[in-house]
């Protein structure tokens, strides 16, 4: 048995963990045998933070694992928060708006590399320096338009008219930045890719996301305007002061909200984690909402905003990370090269946050009704810690039929690599690079070490043409990669081989 310590002072113990991949049905079990553990950091979480109210929910395979809600959404009428509750999730608005972007651009009705004055003619010509590139769509979607960063600014425009943004725009814009060179956050940016989709579609940007993303993925408790919430329902904002929570006021909705305007519930935005998650699985058919290469395409970092030294994971290990920013959505990768793919938002009374890791099929998000609550906090320690106690391990990759023929033929050929010249599977480098001599005297002398071969494991793809696999011997296992070349049929141009302990 093994005991392992967490940040929040709950010592857990657990059965140590076989190294194979466990199947999701196993996997789900193990998850929910330690949502004790997350629902305790929640409310510790909730606690320290001094949030009225906290709701989450943990998505796994598809499927909604486990979601609960703690606290009071109105602390007047002392309304409890339940999975019906909705609340403002502010920049989390942020991919709804890019989605449509690319709805819009797959229908061939605009182009990411437009200039954006095709569509807001008052831009035209607008540039921070006479050498700069005029804004594209593109550098509006990834914060990298030359904006200056506009928190919380930003935030109090949320309600003003299109025509009032229009007017702004024409008094000219403030730059900190050449477009197209560097990140930095901007709502802005947000606020004209709405008013794009409203120019090019011919709708509002709230009546065209509602009509082709919301109500398709099933999200109807979803809402732009707080107006049309079931009172019910509508979590208040709240700020902490002086060790007493204080009423915001609810931002309307306007040209602004495109940047972080919506409201919605746990159980509806976890439909959309799992739309988003549906992305890195092939065999599913296609959406109507978006097709899964442009999803797959939200997730890229296309614009490089840090790289984190000092950050610890959430067993207190040094894990630096690298970010980045897709389209409407923040990329992480990690010290473990974990990749987190989400959004914060953060509005007066509002802090929410989402996070997926794709290449685990897993998800977290949470709301809460306090002021630009840190909630991405959160959720990074729950999922940080569902890998650590489950052991959680990555879906695996497809295997290829080329990579699988080539590993039964190089299997063949080894130890002693007779005729391997001949075989004819080999690329026109491969002889070039490595010597026949030198390759049977190298796995000889590893063959012998392995002693007799017990058994070939299957390849472990890396992507479709590359992968490595172990021969399990009686005294020491084998491990051998290769890599195939670009051309059809791919043929092996890189090889390795090496012991490795049992």
């Amino acid at each position: 048995m093994k005991k392992l310590l967490l940040s929040f002072g709950i010592i857990l113990t657990l059965a140590i963990q076989p190294s194979k991949a466990q199947n999701s049905v196993e996997q789900t079990a193990r998850i929910k045998a330690i949502l004790p553990v997350i629902d305790q950091i929640c409310q510790d979480f909730a606690t320290k933070m001094h949030l009225p109210s906290l709701a989450y929910g943990l998505v796994f395979n598809g499927q909604v694992i486990h979601s609960k809600s703690l606290g009071i959404t109105n602390i007047p009428t002392k309304s409890l928060a339940n999975n019906q509750s909705v609340y403002r999730i502010a920049s989390m608005s942020k991919s709804i708006t890019a989605m449509a972007i690319l709805q819009l651009r797959d229908a061939g009705k605009l182009k990411l590399d437009d200039p954006a004055y095709l569509y807001i003619p008052v831009l035209k010509g607008q540039k921070f320096s006479n050498d700069s590139p005029e804004i594209t769509i593109r550098h509006l979607l990834t914060h990298a338009a030359g904006f200056p960063e506009d928190n919380p600014w930003g935030d109090r425009q949320l309600a003003i008219s299109d025509e009032t943004m229009l007017k702004m725009l024409k008094k000219g814009i403030s730059f900190s930045n050449t477009p197209g060179t560097t990140y930095e956050y901007s709502n802005m940016g947000f606020a004209m890719l709405g008013y794009i989709i409203k120019k090019v579609s011919g709708e509002t940007y709230q009546n065209y996301t509602l009509k082709h993303i919301l109500k398709p993925l099933g999200m109807n408790n979803t809402y732009w305007d707080y107006t049309k919430v079931p009172k019910n329902q509508l979590a208040i904002g709240y700020r902490w002061i002086d060790e007493n929570w204080v009423e915001q006021p609810m931002l309307g909705d306007g040209a602004y909200g495109a940047m972080g305007g919506m409201l919605t519930t746990i159980e509806d935005f976890s439909k959309y984690m799992n739309f988003h998650l549906s992305a890195s699985v092939s065999d599913k058919k296609e959406s109507l909402v978006l097709r899964r290469s442009s999803l797959r395409e939200m997730h890229q970092p296309w614009n490089f905003s840090a790289f984190i030294v000092e950050n610890k994971d959430a067993l207190g290990k040094p894990c630096p990370f690298v970010s980045a920013y897709g389209y409407g959505l923040r990329w992480v990768q990690d010290c473990s090269h974990t990749i987190g793919i989400g959004h914060s938002g953060g509005l007066p009374g509002f802090g929410s946050n989402w996070k997926i890791l794709p290449d685990y099929g897993i998800g977290f998000v949470s709301f809460a009704n306090r002021t630009y609550a840190p909630a991405s906090n959160l959720n990074t320690q729950i999922l940080d810690t569902l890998i650590a106690l489950v052991n959680l391990k990555p879906r695996l990759l497809f295997i290829s039929d080329i990579l699988k023929q080539r590993q039964k033929q190089l299997i063949s050929i080894l130890p002693e690599w007779n005729k391997a010249e001949a075989t004819g599977i080999f690329a026109e480098n491969f002889f070039l690079d490595y010597f026949p001599i030198s390759l049977k005297k190298e796995a000889e002398s590893i063959f012998a070490k392995a002693g007799k071969i017990i058994k070939i494991g299957e390849m472990k793809p890396e992507n479709n043409l590359r992968g490595s696999f172990i021969l399990e011997g009686e005294n020491a296992n084998i491990e051998i990669s290769f890599t195939l070349s670009p051309e059809k049929p791919a043929l092996i141009q890189e090889y390795n081989i090496k012991v490795i302990k049992k």
